[in-house]
Parts: structure tokens; sequence; C-alpha cells
């Protein structure tokens, strides 16, 4: 038996941090949009039991140590199936580091395509559950569409769809460490913060423009210096080519920037900057 699933990728529109749990965690509270940029996960059953995970890339992780190992294990760990074995293959289009939740669609992927190809027929809720055991990213990635995450990323509210348009989505050679940057934050006084309120605003009143005025991420202040220049000097590329708005989706090391159709993102040339991607927003799966 066997499955094929798209493992979409996410961008931030809008990502505020607040202060570090007791858990370790910290509290977020940020806008996400799952756009048409995907990794292909093939999903077979096998007989020799155990799982596998291979990829694309030689240099990811595989098995247990990958979030769609991880995934796998939760998944038949809450179904009790013990005697039975997968193989899952992943086709890497999303970049690793980037803030676009490679890994965690990956991991959102295989949860879901589980549940079909086996005909467990889990709840949402149980998903969600299974989602959020592996990654904080996870939950929305199983769902998709435009939601506010809070909590350390996996409580969801469902909030009135993007509008259509164009989303340029670049990667810069460098990576950012999650933890070194969430440790940098915690240091320093941040001074602008997005406008969640403003975000929300704009979506519910179908306004691409208002909204592309409302992106903002924090994370981009703990850049160290050369990182931060570079993702300025992308931003304000974004702008010179027509972009409603531009910001860095996650801990990055990914910007995109927002145009009104997908043909003007597809027309934007700043590949001098890295690997670009010219995708556009995706509803609820």
């Amino acid at each position: 038996m066997k499955k094929t699933v798209e493992a979409r990728a996410k961008v931030n529109l809008t990502l505020d941090v607040g202060a570090k749990r007791p858990d370790g965690y910290h509290n977020v509270e940020t806008v996400m949009q799952a756009v048409s940029l995907c990794d292909t996960v093939d999903i077979t059953i096998s007989r020799t039991g155990g799982i596998k995970v291979m990829s694309t890339r030689p240099d990811l992780p595989t098995d247990l140590h990958n979030l769609a190992g991880k995934a796998t294990k939760a998944f038949f760990d809450h179904v009790s199936y013990h005697n039975i074995g997968v193989e899952v293959n992943i086709t890497k289009r999303i970049p690793d580091r980037a803030g676009l939740a490679g890994g965690s669609a990956d991991a959102a992927a295989v949860l879901r395509g589980l549940d079909e190809l086996l005909g467990t027929g889990l709840t949402d809720a149980e998903l969600y559950a299974l989602a959020a055991s592996v990654g904080s990213d996870v939950p929305f990635c199983l769902y998709g569409g435009t939601a506010l995450a809070t909590g350390r990323g996996e409580i969801l509210t469902a909030l009135p769809p993007m509008p259509e348009c164009g989303i340029l989505i670049v990667k810069p050679a460098f990576s950012v460490s999650t933890p070194a940057l969430f440790a940098a934050l915690d240091g320093r006084e941040v001074s602008r913060r997005p406008d969640n309120v403003e975000a929300r605003k704009a979506l519910g009143d179908g306004n691409l423009r208002a909204l592309a005025g409302c992106l903002g991420n924090v994370f981009e202040e703990a850049l160290k210096d050369e990182e931060r220049r570079i993702v300025v000097d992308i931003k304000s590329a974004f702008m010179e080519a027509g972009a409603l708005g531009a910001c860095m989706t996650g801990t990055g090391s990914a910007v995109f920037g927002i145009f009104s159709t997908l043909k003007e993102a597809e027309k934007a040339d700043l590949s001098r900057f890295g690997d670009t991607f010219a995708v556009s927003p995706t509803k609820k799966l």
C-alpha cells in the first residue's frame, strides 16, 4: 500500500514572541499562511517492520531523527500498531533551515497520509494532539490555510483566507540556529512589534495592501549584524521590485515579498540574493 501526500510550506505574515515559559518554550503570537511550495511525501507500508525515512537531501537526518520519523512513531504508538513497517520517501523542495516549516510540513503529511492509508479514521482532535506532540508548527501544517497561532505555536484560530496574490520567497545562503535566535531575542528590547489586530482586520476585510503593511517579525532584530543587513537589503530590493510588503519568515533566513499577482512575483528578479520561489497562498486542507 502506498500514499502520496503534499507537504506545504508556510510563511509567518506576523511573528511576535513573548517571555520564556517555565516549560522552556516561548509564548508566540503569529499569523501563519500556507503556500503552494511543497515537498512530496511518499508513504509505503512495508513487510520488513520498522520505520525508514529517506529524502532527496542526503544531509538531512533520517529515521526517528527526522520529524517525519518522529511523527510516524507517534502515530503507530497512538493506534497501537507495533508489527508494521513503513518507508517514508521525501522529495524535498522546501529549503532547510529557512523558517518555512519544511520538516514540520513533512511530519504533518505523514500523520494525514498514514490515517488515510491505514483507514484508522482518527478525529481532527486526535490528529491535532499527535501533531502538537511532534512539533510546534506541525498542527498548523496539518490544516494549512490562514490561522493565528498562539501558545508555543500549537493553539490555532482559523482566520479568513489571505486574498489571492503572489508571494516570492528568497532563501539567502546563510542559515540561522533557532535556539540561538530565541536566546538572542531574550537578551534585547524589541523596538517594533507586529500589529496582529490590524493584520486580522485586514484579512477580514480582504484588503491585501493593508495586510502587506502589517508584515513584521521580531526575530529580524535578533539576527547578527551581517545577517540583518542581508535581510534589510532583500526587503529593500523587494520594495524596489514592486512588492506591497516584505518580511522574514519564522527564524529565517528566508525572506518573502507580497505582490498583487503571481505573475508580478514571477517577474521580480531577486536571484542575486539566493534561491527564489514564486508561490501562491493556499486555503485550509
